[in-house]
């Protein structure tokens, strides 16, 4: 069965915004979006409400649906929240890692390192959310995981908003030493690890930096090559 209409948008959006090609402000026209993904506008409306409810995308009165412009206030509650939550994967991970599993995360530390070698930012961005992702998978608890996915989201938003360069050596060495403290069952340093490495991606935040120039939506947006049910 083909996927519905707004099933594919809020893939298509979240997918560009986990790669930095939608950024923060945005405008998300109805008609736009309609002539994208032919379909009618209330598909549309729906798609914007559940990609609203996950917090990525905010509607303005009177002139429509934009991606989300997260404040300074806002990027340093992300942030503190997805301390709070990783420090309680970190936790639950110790205790139920396996060989497969250090050696599936350290497989998506070298594709990181690869796509960034090759200049490929969208992959890496990927790989990098993957890492945290995996861990979330790791530690078996769902909830987390469901919280984590959109924090992860709203994090590559915010850093693609006020960071003022990557940072893919940062993301490597901090990722290969937290897998080395898991594979080492050291709770403590993996504790310590998980929150330096969020606080030096925080640290790279920069709010007195100029608003990011918009781009057209059919530009930015890859479309699924076919639907999947």
């Amino acid at each position: 069965m083909d996927a519905q209409p707004e099933s594919l948008i809020v893939s298509a959006v979240l997918d560009a915004i986990s790669e930095q090609r939608l950024p923060a402000g945005t405008k998300l026209g109805e008609q736009a979006l309609s002539d994208i993904f032919k379909c009618n506008r209330a598909n549309v409306r729906r798609a914007l409400a559940s990609l609203a409810a996950k917090h990525v995308v905010e509607t303005q009165p009177n002139r429509g649906a934009f991606v989300a412009t997260p404040s300074a206030e806002e990027a340093r509650e992300v942030f503190q929240a997805r301390r709070a939550i990783e420090r309680t994967i970190a936790r639950q991970a110790v205790a139920r890692v396996t060989p497969e599993a250090i050696d599936e995360l350290r497989a998506n530390i070298a594709a990181e390192a690869e796509a960034t070698r090759r200049q490929e930012k969208p992959a890496a961005l990927r790989l990098s959310q993957r890492f945290h992702m995996y861990l979330a998978e790791l530690a078996g608890n769902r909830v987390l995981e469901r919280f984590l996915g959109e924090l992860t989201m709203r994090s590559t938003l915010i850093l693609g908003m006020y960071s003022s360069g990557d940072h893919p050596c940062v993301s490597k060495e901090d990722h290969g030493r937290i897998v080395d403290a898991l594979e080492a069952r050291d709770e403590a340093l993996l504790l310590e690890l998980t929150d330096s490495h969020l606080r030096h991606l925080e640290a790279e935040l920069d709010f007195d930096l100029p608003p990011v120039s918009t781009f057209s939506l059919r530009d930015r947006l890859v479309l699924p090559s076919t639907a999947t049910g």
